[in-house]
């Protein structure tokens, strides 16, 4: 496995954003009431994470260590920038559901932190395919959330009614949504439902004998960008 397919697999698998590192839920959690949005708000990601991680590298010998992250927000910014106005103005719909969890990708800690961890210390087109299988694997995460829970909770996918609804009015019987799952509660719900069988799909192959890379919150996968340690967002107490 070259270098390349080697980032895409691990945003893709090893180190989901979603499902592994636990990252960026703010928008996992808020905007996938549908797998459209979820599908919306994770090639929006896919895109800012790619041009910045390039951009970035290209910089990397240019930036001064002192302002690395301020300079890391003003690209990513730029970056936001561009896409919310090509949603706004293609888009509209789109644009709208999302609302403000658009401008907020600007301080989406997966971006910021493939900008730190990787990006910045790597040639470009590692970096690029880094974007890439983050990106692709943040917007996985948010289509399956989004997916079940407009299944259960609207008997939709996509928008096409997957299921006949009830009519009590006309003697009609069919499919009761469970309306709790496209509401706030529904997120976490299904989020940790996915998770669970992540983790059970983990241990079931481990227990055959397969290799299975255990990674979680800012353990292996997320460490080397410094958040733990005070490197990324400093507390003042640094020597």
């Amino acid at each position: 496995m070259n270098r390349c397919t080697e980032r895409v697999y691990n945003g893709l698998v090893k180190e989901n954003p979603t499902f592994v590192l636990m990252l960026g839920m703010c928008p996992t959690l808020a905007v996938t009431t549908s797998a459209i949005n979820g599908v919306g708000m994770g090639l929006s990601t896919t895109v800012v994470l790619v041009l910045s991680n390039m951009l970035i590298s290209m910089l990397r010998k240019v930036i001064p260590d002192s302002v690395r992250m301020p300079a890391f927000i003003v690209v990513v910014a730029s970056f936001v920038t561009i896409v919310q106005f090509l949603l706004e103005g293609f888009v509209p719909s789109l644009y709208d559901a999302l609302g403000l969890y658009i401008p907020l990708i600007v301080v989406n800690c997966i971006i910021l932190g493939r900008a730190e961890s990787y990006a910045s210390k790597n040639p470009v087109l590692p970096s690029i395919f880094d974007g890439i299988g983050m990106g692709l694997g943040f917007t996985v995460g948010l289509t399956c959330i989004g997916i079940v829970r407009e299944v259960i909770g609207a008997g939709q996918i996509f928008g096409y009614q997957l299921l006949p609804l009830a009519d009590e009015a006309a003697g009609k019987a069919g499919y009761v949504p469970v309306t709790i799952f496209i509401l706030a509660p529904g997120a976490f719900l299904v989020l940790a439902g996915l998770v669970a069988l992540q983790n059970k799909i983990k241990k079931n192959a481990a227990k055959k004998g397969k290799k299975v890379t255990e990674t979680s919150g800012c353990g292996e996968g997320c460490g080397s960008c410094g958040g733990c340690s005070g490197k990324v967002f400093p507390t003042g107490n640094e020597e």
